[in-house]
């Protein structure tokens, strides 16, 4: 048998697997070593830039409540409006996101605040592009970060090792290494890897198999659709939350759900996605309701949900969150905040160095912003991301993870 790589291809693509001959691919997708924990990384973009300065505020700075006077929030309760929930006196957090406040206080959920690209693109597509490729300034990166870390996980590769639960691969997973975009396990609906319309699966797969000319997908193909269709139907349909667990209605939610369902069934993952929309917040914004209250809502409550339903598995994930870019410290006329430049981020873990918010933030003075409107980067993503593939995944060559990138460690991690 020689080893082989599956590119199955539609109105849209999806990569998957890549192993030795058919039989692999149902034995590693349904069983994916038994007994063998793997680490996991769950990466969740929050699309459209969310407000970090929103989400963590310095409390109490009087250059906040004066840029913000519809938008800041107080540090205590007053006159039934909900105020921010301290985190060490300094920062709070916003109380849309009261439900990983738990986390935080446990020492699980940390912050790493003024971060983001050096690069200063106030363009979504632009910053998202570069954050997913990890090459800051740099058009036509053929690959994401997430696909080099997964390239460098080892030979014993599942169909699932990379998995986005979008209708389309994400810039992120671009590249050589395989990886798997589904919008909805349930209806196995697999998208494109260059933005094609999902494919449902059911009569997908003969058509799939009937459109190959290549003798080597007539011959793997089907079973690499088998593997997920047999998944599908035995786990995704049978699967239930752990006792107590309530995942909130939403997008971001059902994909978590998934994810979880996936990490507990062992098949193989160690690479997951998924999105976070709605954070371009330009109109009403607003402060302990509004948009941005929903948005942070849907968001804590679907990921502390995951967390819990994750049970023991928990100790083997990391979640991190990412944003393309800030919003301005100045609220706008319209209620709400324009394109910025640095934002903050979750990071949730066992071995995260949780109940603390990381990075450097002194002083929202005109003096300390960048271009005198944005809260500036004073820690490149980069750096956070390589950490992460180094202490959690074990992927340390952080020149090959983001080529021209030699900027200074973080150290986000316990031990």
């Amino acid at each position: 048998m020689i080893d082989r790589r599956i590119l199955l291809k539609a109105g849209g693509m999806a990569l998957v697997s890549i192993g030795v001959g058919p039989a692999f691919l149902c034995r590693a997708a349904l069983a994916a070593e038994p007994g063998r924990r793997r680490k996991v990384l769950v990466a969740i973009f929050q699309r459209g830039a969310m407000d970090g300065l929103a989400a963590v505020p310095l409390v109490g700075d009087p250059a906040l409540a004066k840029l913000r006077p519809r938008l800041a929030l107080a540090a205590t309760r007053a006159a039934g409006v909900e105020s921010l929930i301290d985190l060490d006196g300094r920062f709070g957090l916003h109380p849309g996101f009261a439900a990983l406040a738990p986390l935080y206080r446990e020492g699980q959920l940390a912050v790493v605040h003024a971060v983001g690209s050096p690069d200063s693109t106030r363009s979504h597509f632009d910053a998202q592009d570069y954050m997913e490729t990890g090459t800051p300034g740099e058009k036509g990166t053929s690959s994401g970060w997430l696909n080099r870390v997964a390239e460098r996980l080892g030979p014993e590769a599942s169909p699932f090792r990379a998995v986005s639960l979008t209708s389309s691969l994400p810039r992120s997973l671009y590249g050589p290494a395989p990886a798997l975009a589904v919008s909805n396990l349930a209806e196995l609906r697999v998208g494109g890897a260059a933005g094609g319309a999902a494919r449902p699966a059911g009569r997908g797969f003969e058509t799939l198999y009937e459109e190959t000319s290549q003798q080597l997908l007539q011959e793997t193909g089907r079973e690499a659709f088998e593997a997920l269709a047999l998944l599908s139907e035995k786990k995704v349909a049978s699967y239930r939350p752990a006792a107590g667990v309530d995942y909130p209605g939403g997008a971001l939610a059902t994909s978590l759900r998934q994810i979880a369902m996936l990490i507990k069934a062992d098949v193989g993952l160690e690479v997951a996605f998924a999105e976070s929309g709605g954070w371009d917040t330009h109109v009403q914004q607003g402060g302990a309701q509004g948009i941005f209250a929903r948005r942070a809502a849907e968001l804590g409550r679907a990921l502390a949900a995951f967390w819990q339903d994750l049970g023991p598995a928990a100790k083997d994930v990391v979640v991190m969150t990412m944003t393309e870019f800030g919003r301005t410290v100045a609220e706008n006329g319209s209620g709400g905040t324009d394109h910025g430049h640095g934002s903050c981020l979750f990071l949730l873990g066992a071995r995260v160095a949780g109940g603390k918010v990381h990075g450097k933030l002194e002083s929202l003075d005109r003096g300390a912003l960048f271009e005198g409107r944005d809260l500036p980067v004073t820690t490149d993503f980069r750096a956070v991301f390589t950490e992460v593939a180094r202490r959690h995944l074990g992927v340390a060559n952080s020149a090959e993870l983001f080529p021209g990138f030699s900027g200074a460690n973080v150290s986000l991690f316990r031990g």
